[in-house]
């Protein structure tokens, strides 16, 4: 954030990037960037997706910045680079920044810096930046310990500074939605990097952002001409802002208008819609003003069961479940599409990588389509009646191919699941989402 807000502030125009499964961290970069912050995943999109979607996302910004995941060698496994930082810095052609925590270190940060350094010599490096540093001469400490040891040039030195912290939650930072940094903060954190960082050194070291995509690279996008557009209702606010921008954008470039609204404040449904689609986000910490918007809640379970294609992950599953049950064991009813409850619990329930097979066919594709997300969730399931009309379409396993329970919930043409999946996997997915949605409009202007 810190970059680009000084990017920013030298009139520079930013491209940001998050590596690997992440809808907070491109929240905020958006925010100070002014520009969308896309996905980069090594495991879930094949490499060719997405370097035409660097190219193309980067192309007349003049630098680009992608936030890494993890540690910079961190994978989904331990024996190879694969989804990594590491990985996509070496498809992408783009120089690492190490950034490094030498709160109560000193000469040990060049062993450390070292041991990156060599681990793998196919990695270019810009320098190293140390963070959390004490004083000036802690810095000076950090500078002599790196002399004759490594190659890398140190850029600089961040000292503490808590009022540029973001709060954090159970499922990682707060959202842009709920706190926005401010004009003040911001400016902050540009001051933080001009004062603290060799910018100019920076640049000189970083190479031309490529021209755009090669000819025959795949157009994560495609093309809808000359069909008619549905309408897709996407549920947009502080409960449901966990969106792959490229998810959105795959099912506008097959011919969806994508229509916000909020089922927390919105009285009812958009007008005229052909589908709807809930993200992920915070269901359980906006329950009560969730269940209190009735009259919304009753449209959504009319419209499922007049057949219209609505898709929910995590969060939205949620919601289209019964009820959720919270922590204290209250019930807060929600739109009952699905006839079971969803219930929160103090601990991690999933996490990881997913692929996952449809058994049957879906609104997103039909059986036997793959596609690759990821799970992350505090909430489960608290029962699943054998009644209801309901069936399980999905066969999941994880990164490694190992097979998970059975998930991925059907009822009539609704389809919820804990996965959230990038459609960048499988991108006729969004093709199909459409044809759905579609197909409901023939249906009902048939019956009019």
């Amino acid at each position: 954030m810190g970059f680009i807000a000084a990017f920013r502030r030298r009139g520079l125009s930013v491209a940001p990037f998050k590596v690997g499964p992440d809808f907070i961290d491109p929240g905020h970069h958006a925010r100070i960037a002014c520009a969308v912050s896309r996905n980069l995943d090594g495991w879930m999109l094949p490499r060719e997706y997405n370097l035409a979607g660097f190219a193309r996302a980067s192309a007349g910004a003049d630098v680009a910045v992608i936030e890494g995941v993890m540690g910079l060698f961190d994978g989904y496994d331990g024996r190879s680079e694969d989804g990594s930082t590491a990985q996509m810095a070496k498809w992408t052609g783009v120089p690492v920044v190490l950034v490094v925590d030498a709160k109560s270190m000193a000469r040990s940060a060049a062993a450390l810096v070292h041991g990156f350094e060599s681990f793998d010599p196919g990695l270019d490096f810009a320098g190293v930046i140390f963070n959390n540093v004490g004083s000036p001469r802690h810095l000076d400490y950090l500078r002599e310990a790196l002399e004759g040891h490594v190659k890398m040039p140190c850029l600089g030195g961040i000292p503490r500074d808590e009022a540029v912290a973001i709060p954090e939650r159970h499922l990682g930072l707060v959202t842009r939605e709920e706190h926005a940094p401010s004009t003040e903060t911001v400016n902050r954190l540009a001051e933080l990097i001009e004062t603290h960082v060799n910018l100019d050194a920076l640049w000189n070291r970083l190479p031309d952002i490529p021209a755009g995509p090669q000819p025959g690279t795949p157009d994560p996008g495609g093309s809808a001409a000359g069909k008619p557009a549905v309408r897709i209702g996407v549920a947009a606010d502080k409960a449901f802002c966990f969106y792959y921008q490229d998810n959105l954008d795959l099912l506008t470039a097959r011919g969806a208008e994508i229509v916000p609204f909020s089922p927390m404040s919105d009285p009812g449904l958009p007008e005229d819609l052909d589908g709807l689609y809930f993200g992920g986000g915070y269901p359980e910490l906006f329950a009560a003003a969730l269940a209190d918007n009735a009259g919304l809640r009753r449209g959504i379970l009319e419209s499922s069961t007049a057949g219209m294609p609505i898709y929910g992950e995590c969060g939205g599953f949620m919601y289209l479940g019964r009820e959720i049950l919270d922590l204290d064991g209250r019930s807060h009813p929600m739109t009952g599409c699905f006839p079971f409850a969803t219930r929160m619990y103090p601990s991690l329930r999933s996490l990881g990588y997913r692929e996952v097979a449809l058994s049957a066919d879906t609104l997103l594709g039909p059986a036997g389509t793959t596609l690759r997300g990821h799970e992350f969730h505090y909430s489960g399931l608290d029962e699943t009646p054998a009644a209801g009309g309901w069936k399980t379409v999905y066969a999941v396993s994880d990164r490694l191919g190992r097979p998970k329970t059975r998930e991925g919930y059907q009822v009539r043409r609704t389809l919820g699941s804990y996965v959230h999946l990038h459609f960048g996997s499988r991108p006729d997915a969004a093709g199909h989402f459409v044809c759905a949605c579609r197909t409901y409009r023939h249906e009902r202007n048939r019956s009019r």
